[in-house]
């Protein structure tokens, strides 16, 4: 895989699964039901930065 870094072969996609949303929070525009917050970069990011760890509850949509 040239031009991919890891981190970009780990990061999950949260448009993809089925606990994010989309907010009418100007400030926090994307959610997790499956963590119950809202944020304003998407929340496997959130995750990441908080845990360390890639997001554990991502399901397919």
């Amino acid at each position: 895989m040239i031009g991919k870094s890891k981190t970009f072969e780990q990061r999950v996609n949260c448009y993809r699964c089925q606990h994010f949303y989309v907010t009418w929070d100007r400030q926090f525009p994307r959610g997790c039901r499956a963590f119950g917050f809202k944020s304003a970069a998407l929340p496997s990011v959130v995750v990441k930065q908080s845990s360390g760890a890639p997001c554990m509850k991502f399901l397919e949509k």
